[in-house]
């Protein structure tokens, strides 16, 4: 294992055995949270209990907590609403004309044939008719059994009450109807159908009802036979049936949506469940046990659905910290504890509001300063973080906040609390100086307000126009307090946690900064190497949405490490001998990378975060010193020695790039120093230089380490080459057919 190595392997050590990497400590810290979010609810979610013994007298009033359902008297309510529920009917149709003309063809067919006697015709009819009857309803329940159409229990219902209600037709109707000629039959078949179909479109629940109409029917018609007439009464009054049966099922489902659909019926929040002095009955002893209001019959239920509540918040962001962590930000576990002390003032303020709040005056609420949370976030951690805790504060303020019994959460005051926080997170996420803290409070001021007039138009019948009033000033208040204790809070974040916040960026970048100071007057040429790496990181980072600004701020700091040995370096070499001429190549080369690795101690000294020290160490990563390497393989060639060392004895240290901003800053600090080692560059040139830095860091796999994806690449080469044509724009010579006078082009300029 190599040296290199070794350090490597040292370094992660480091590291891992710390607490801010430990894995224990970090399940700590959300058990932590896991406790906060419990106790912070527990006296909202959990009821009071009383030591009360039944068959005792009561010491105090009891009152329902909140809005109680009474089982009992909804039980009553229920059963007395089933009790209401007629019996449910159903109209089933079974076409019983198509049975009378099957009985007049059988009777024309039979009637017709000679070869059978008078009397057998009877016999035949006397069995068949009636059978005929039957079967038609037998088949009519057995296809509807196979389809589905209708439940068994009513199919059973058609068979008894068709049953039940049969009618018999008299002896002397069979010989009558074996007596019919054909054209009796055919001129029977339409009035008989007729009669049939016109009897059953009615609602029949006794066949003998719809029976009694026959004859009336059959004497207007249009038949003129006596025989004839009573044939097709006899066969009507047959055939005809009950059309409206008894629905059981039906019936039962009835009963059961009035049971469903009975209204619960509650004691309301307030109401007195057991006065002082009363005697706890056992309907009360019950009564309270099952609202949980009872010391000696504890149930654990709640608790339990409070833990599950506690432990999914905190949950949610757990999952999305070890989901998104290194897309979005880099934790460890100092800003973890962050985190749980964010949440903590939040929750704080909450029920410092909450002490104000009584169920007559709810809208003092909007006074918490609810914001607060999501913009620490937002300005210390991360911007996504931030919007997934913001959902979290809403619903923890819908809890807090909540003056409405009966109901877990309040949703005006969640939905406030999510909007406000969204607002803040979007007017401060890119801050950059401690003024843009104020314009982001005004803004939760005024989409606040906008809010609570907003929920006042919805829900007309509980806001009047005091009440508005009073919502939207204490809303507007709540968005001043966000900012004076944001202002306040965070130096204390920035200061014992050393937070790298856009603010805090800022304020590195001020040219006063001792080491800003001691890099310009010590060494004006890595200044101003610094200066346009700045320029050049920023422009690049921010189009492929990096954080530009510490980007820039980063390569002010990058080469710091060259104020120990100035001199050492081409930038700082004015009207002198380059010292490397005279000095072996390997010492050369120690003196070369150690400027990163001095660059992080000096760094240290002087306490700058740690983003900036990673860009500091990070910016070469493993990159290989060529101009060394050949020199020292040269003077060994010319000394006649077998080299006694590799390519890798002449590459930095490392680490390599761990993140977009360091590998950023590095290829910009690469494209700087070529653009500065050009006499009189051309746009070709720029181009092809900077697609080769790219691309021989891309092959030495400098870029493994971190996220940066060969499109973002594409898009720092271009952005690259833009900003190196404007910054350098008077040296850069561009091509022939360029320096043509163009008045609509942007380069003629």
């Amino acid at each position: 294992m190599t040296s290199k190595e070794l350090s490597k392997g040292k370094s992660f050590q480091n590291r891992a055995t710390g607490w801010k990497y430990s894995v224990w400590a970090r399940y700590l810290l959300f058990l932590f949270l896991v406790i906060l979010f419990y106790v912070s609810l527990a006296s909202k979610l959990l009821p009071e209990r009383y030591d009360i013994q039944e068959g005792t007298r009561s010491e105090v009033d009891i009152a329902a907590p909140m809005q109680i359902p009474n089982t009992k008297a909804t039980l009553k309510a229920q059963e007395e609403a089933a009790e209401r529920v007629q019996p449910m009917f159903q109209i089933v149709q079974m076409r019983n004309e198509n049975l009378m003309t099957t009985l007049l063809d059988r009777i024309d067919r039979l009637n017709q044939d000679d070869q059978i006697s008078s009397q057998d015709k009877i016999d035949i009819y006397r069995d068949e008719i009636p059978q005929r009857q039957k079967d038609f309803v037998s088949n009519f329940i057995n296809n509807n059994r196979k389809a589905g159409t209708y439940s068994e229990t009513l199919l059973e219902e058609i068979r008894n009450v068709v049953q039940e209600q049969s009618y018999r037709i008299p002896e002397e109707t069979y010989i009558k109807i074996s007596r019919l000629t054909s054209d009796d039959i055919q001129e029977m078949k339409a009035v008989a159908r007729d009669i049939v179909s016109r009897l059953m479109t009615d609602q029949i629940s006794e066949a003998t009802t719809a029976r009694a109409k026959v004859a009336e029917m059959v004497s207007v018609s249009s038949l003129s036979k006596r025989t004839q007439r009573e044939v097709v009464q006899e066969l009507a009054r047959l055939v005809v049936t009950s059309n409206r049966f008894y629905d059981e099922e039906g019936t039962k489902e009835a009963k059961v949506q009035a049971r469903e659909n009975t209204q619960t019926v509650f004691i309301k929040q307030g109401d007195t469940l057991v006065a002082k002095g009363e005697i706890i009955t056992p309907e009360m002893y019950t009564l309270l046990g099952e609202n949980d209001l009872l010391k000696n019959e504890v149930n654990y239920w709640p608790q339990l659905g409070l833990l599950m509540l506690s432990c999914l918040l905190s949950a949610a962001i757990l999952m999305y910290i070890q989901q998104f962590s290194g897309t979005h930000f880099k934790y460890n576990n100092a800003q973890l504890l962050m985190l749980v002390l964010i949440f903590i003032i939040t929750i704080v303020v909450m029920h410092v509001t909450a002490i104000l709040q009584t169920s007559e005056n709810s809208y003092v609420g909007f006074l918490a300063p609810v914001a607060v949370g999501a913009m620490l976030i937002a300005l210390l951690l991360d911007t996504t973080l931030a919007f997934v805790c913001s959902i979290i504060i809403g619903m923890l303020s819908s809890i807090i906040l909540n003056t409405h019994q009966g109901q877990i959460f309040d949703f005006e005051l969640g939905f406030f609390a999510v909007l406000v926080s969204f607002v803040a997170i979007f007017a401060t996420h890119r801050a950059s100086q401690r003024s843009t803290i104020l314009k982001g409070a005004i803004m939760v001021c005024l989409f606040g307000s906008i809010a609570v007039f907003t929920l006042a138009l919805i829900d007309s019948g509980d806001w009047n126009r005091t009440t508005t009033l009073y919502g939207i000033g204490f809303a507007f208040a709540g968005g001043v307090l966000t900012a004076i204790l944001v202002i306040g809070l965070m130096p204390f974040f920035e200061t014992s946690f050393g937070i790298l916040s856009a603010l805090k960026l800022v304020e590195l970048s001020n040219p006063n900064h001792p080491l800003l100071r001691k890099l310009l007057t010590e060494t004006p040429g890595t200044y101003h190497h610094s200066v346009m790496v700045g320029n050049l990181s920023e422009a690049a980072a921010e189009a492929i949405g990096a954080n530009g600004l510490l980007c820039r701020v980063g390569s002010y700091y990058h080469d710091i490490g060259k104020t120990k040995r100035p001199i050492y370096f081409i930038e700082n070499q004015n009207n002198m001998e380059n010292p490397h001429d005279s000095i072996d190549p390997k010492l050369s080369k120690s003196i070369i990378v150690a400027h990163a690795r001095d660059g992080v101690e000096m760094q240290k000294d002087y306490k700058l975060p740690r983003p900036i020290r990673d860009i500091a160490e990070q910016h070469h990563g493993t990159t290989f010193l060529h101009y060394f390497y050949h020199k020292a393989l040269r003077q060994a060639e010319e000394a006649g020695v077998e080299p006694d060392f590799t390519e890798d004895d002449f590459r930095y240290p490392g680490p390599k790039a761990q993140s977009k901003e360091s590998a950023i800053v590095g290829i910009a600090d690469s494209v700087e120093a070529a653009v500065r080692s050009l006499r009189k560059p051309t746009v070709e040139q720029v181009e092809s230089m900077i697609e080769k830095i790219i691309k021989g860091r891309l092959d030495d796999h400098q870029f493994n380490d971190c996220d940066l994806t060969m499109r973002e690449l594409d898009i720092v080469a271009k952005t690259l080459k833009e900003t190196v044509m404007g910054i350098f724009h008077s040296r850069i010579e561009y091509p022939e057919e360029m320096k043509k006078p163009k008045p609509t082009s942007p380069e003629a300029g």
